[in-house]
């Protein structure tokens, strides 16, 4: 085991839905396809390489979309990966349109999470979804339709975990009267913690948070930006901190880190060997608001 490896499995791992083991630093594919995540890789040989270092580090756990480019991200973990370490797990999600680069429309429709969980299955080249999200609620179908459909596409053993994104604690809970759900993906982030009652409760449930934008953006990743004279102090970079964060912060977080560039990769799952003290953790807490 290399130490980039070794540094990947430091991040930890955690348990989803109690059965299925990942590290907890994840890699998140967003930023795979072309500008605007709409079409094919700038690079589409830098993405595969991406995908599989990823995997080389350690990573046992991909984040994934159906309306990513649409559907350029999926098929490219399949090109990348299949076909796929045992211990890998692959998440994707349904609930979004793209009609075109800068459009997410909202669909909830039970028919169609079926047709994309279908499609996803035949993207990606599994038999099997270990985690299928929700990636938005979609007000205008009943609530309890679409996570009814998600749960029937588990008791016909299509997927195997379920979960929920950019949700409120009140709606975490009546899908929880409905099914087990065994993570959420709401933004969150040093700058951006608007979600820390739903991390909350997620941790005293041993659900799963996995929070999307887990750099703000790149906001945190700047030289010279917010980060920068702890980053200098720690020898480490920004981002590594902004992640080293997030992974103190609480047991159940799994950050998704997207780039399309091998370095950037690196630089963020070196993240996972650094242990902050208590007093760092609160240091970097409120450097950033």
């Amino acid at each position: 085991m290399t130490a980039m490896t070794a540094a990947a499995k430091a991040s930890g791992e955690f348990t989803l839905g109690g059965t299925v083991p990942v590290t907890r630093l994840g890699y998140g594919t967003m930023q795979l396809p072309g500008p605007r995540v709409w079409g094919d890789p700038a690079d589409p040989d830098e993405a595969v390489r991406v995908l599989r270092r990823a995997v080389d580090l350690g990573v046992t756990f991909i984040d994934t979309a159906d309306s990513y480019g649409p559907f350029v991200a999926e098929q490219f973990v399949r090109k990348a990966l299949h076909p796929y370490p045992d211990d890998l797990v692959i998440a994707t999600k349904a609930g979004l349109t793209r009609p075109g680069p800068d459009e997410w429309i909202t669909l909830g429709r039970p028919e169609y999470l079926r047709q994309q969980a279908e499609i996803s299955l035949r993207h990606l080249g599994v038999e099997r979804i270990e985690l299928f999200q929700l990636h938005r609620v979609d007000a205008q179908v009943p609530f309890e339709d679409q996570i009814g459909a998600l749960k029937t596409l588990q008791d016909e053993g299509k997927i195997g975990h379920i979960g929920l994104s950019e949700v409120t604690v009140d709606e975490l809970e009546r899908a929880r009267a409905i099914t087990d759900i065994a993570s959420v993906q709401n933004m969150y982030n040093m700058g951006d913690r608007s979600a820390e009652p739903l991390l909350e409760h997620a941790e005293r449930a041993g659900i799963a948070f996995i929070p999307y934008f887990p750099l703000a953006m790149g906001r945190l990743a700047v030289p010279g930006g917010e980060l920068a004279g702890l980053a200098a102090e720690y020898g480490a970079t920004p981002a590594r901190l902004a992640l080293a964060w997030l992974l103190r912060r609480s047991p159940v977080m799994l950050p998704i880190p997207g780039t399309s560039t091998v370095a950037h990769l690196e630089d963020n799952v070196a993240a996972a060997s650094i242990e902050l003290s208590d007093e760092a953790f609160a240091a970097l807490s409120e450097a950033v608001r």
